[in-house]
């Protein structure tokens, strides 16, 4: 890309939803809970110390911008990343601010 090219909108719309869902503190915690393996809804609960409803939103918001899939196994349902992106931006984002 040249130093005068500009992204397409569209693109442009999609990274900023992507910064805007993840600079939320609590999608944060949820992020770094999932960052090393699979949780199950009531795991992230009990992590987080939150209420069901509050992850349940929560997660919704990040499935919705594939920040997380889910899996049904029988009646728990388990989320995890959704790809190595999503470790390397937030594993790069941890660099970043911890770098002196």
């Amino acid at each position: 890309m040249k130093e005068n090219d500009c992204l397409l909108p569209d693109i442009e719309h999609k990274v900023s939803i992507l910064f805007k869902t993840i600079s939320d503190p609590t999608r944060i915690k949820i992020i770094y809970a999932l960052k090393n393996k699979e949780l199950s809804v009531n795991e992230i609960v009990d992590k987080l110390e939150m209420t069901q409803s509050a992850v349940s939103h929560q997660l919704k918001t990040l499935r919705d911008v594939n920040l997380v899939t889910f899996q049904k196994k029988g009646k728990e349902v388990y989320y995890k990343l959704a790809d190595n992106h999503v470790y390397m931006i937030f594993d790069q984002a941890i660099e970043h601010v911890e770098e002196k």
